[in-house]
């Protein structure tokens, strides 16, 4: 028997109400929620000092070392993936004896969405670099300050030697992330290094680079694992970093909660968004950055470290022959927390010495 058209079209209307409905749905699920504001009535508290950028953000910042009027040298430090101001990683086992005889100054800051700083979902590399540029400018840094980055604010350094290189007295990059689609690599090197990550990590990053506007999504849904580097899984460190992975945590301890306290989406998602999206250049293309033999910039790299792929460090360093670079035998990811390590980084970088690990 036939169905009536009357049946037909109350079936199609309720096919048409349920696909909506699933569209709703599968809008929701892929939507972050805002960030929760610092300052804002239902927001964290601001406790740090922040400057007011040119655009209306604000960054939070922490100050360490001599008093800057008396400093030596003045150091802009970014800390890395999933962590924040209080993260000056060298400065964990730099000696207060060579901070004084040195005249060392640090200012550390909240990267956008991280800490006490305004998330801003514009983030470009270059936005960064002109991000840190003033805030030297407002705390009167003078005309050329030091950067020193690890991990993924070693990957921020790129872009400083790419968009303020003339405010630059040197630069350091401390294990710094690799972006795997930089053009530059050869195809095999960045194929090999891609796949002997984990599988949840070349998933996460396979939709930070093509799916950008799924990376929430991603990193919520509960049917697939997705990065272990978010959930510090012990599966990706080796030697030295399970060693050195209980002072990491303690070194945390205190202020972990202010991480990601305006929430995961602006700080940890954007992060590998911006560091594995697409480039505007590509490191790799850069030339040397200073006039007249005036300044120096570092890698150093661990050669087990399971974050960040030593061939591709080394590659790197190889194509850009101006590069100082450190390969440390055994080192991990976390080599900036052994003891002495900072002392021997400052003064081969700020001094000349020769790095002996």
């Amino acid at each position: 028997m036939a169905e009536s058209p009357a049946i037909s079209g109350i079936t199609g209307k309720i096919l048409v109400i349920f696909f909506i409905g699933f569209l709703a749905f599968v809008y929701q699920s892929i939507q972050p929620p805002p960030p929760k504001i610092c300052g804002s009535p239902n927001g964290p508290a601001i406790t740090a000092p922040r400057i007011k950028l040119s655009d209306g953000r604000h960054l939070a910042y922490k100050e360490q070392g001599v008093p800057k009027d008396q400093a030596q040298y003045k150091i802009v430090f970014i800390h890395g993936f999933d962590g924040c101001k209080h993260d000056v990683v060298f400065a964990t086992s730099l000696s207060p004896g060579v901070i004084e005889s040195l005249g060392i100054y640090i200012v550390s800051f909240d990267r956008p969405g991280y800490g006490e700083s305004d998330s801003h979902p514009q983030r470009t590399p270059k936005s960064l670099a002109l991000d840190i540029e003033e805030l030297a400018d407002q705390l009167k840094l003078g005309s050329k300050f030091y950067v020193v980055g690890y991990s993924m604010g070693g990957q921020v350094v790129w872009g400083c030697l790419k968009y303020i290189p003339h405010r630059l007295a040197g630069a350091v990059l401390l294990t710094p992330v690799v972006n795997y689609w930089w053009p530059n690599f050869p195809a095999n090197l960045s194929r090999k290094s891609y796949y002997d990550q984990l599988l949840p990590d070349q998933w996460t990053l396979r939709v930070a680079h093509y799916l950008p506007w799924l990376t929430y999504w991603w990193n919520t849904q509960k049917c697939f694992p997705s990065s272990s580097v978010a959930a510090h899984s012990p599966d990706i460190l080796f030697t030295q970093d399970m060693q050195l992975a209980p002072k990491f945590a303690d070194s945390q301890e205190q202020y972990r909660a202010q991480i990601r306290q305006q929430g995961e989406f602006e700080s940890l998602h954007r992060d590998a968004m911006v560091g594995f999206g697409t480039w505007e250049f590509d490191p790799m293309d850069l030339k040397y950055p200073f006039d007249k033999n005036e300044g120096s910039v570092h890698i150093w790299q661990g050669d087990e470290d399971g974050l960040v792929p030593v061939i591709l460090q080394r590659y790197i360093a190889q194509k850009l022959s101006w590069i100082q670079y450190h390969e440390i035998e055994g080192g991990g990811h976390l080599f900036p927390y052994a003891d002495g390590m900072g002392d021997k980084i400052v003064k081969t970088f700020l001094l000349g010495e020769k790095f002996v690990p």
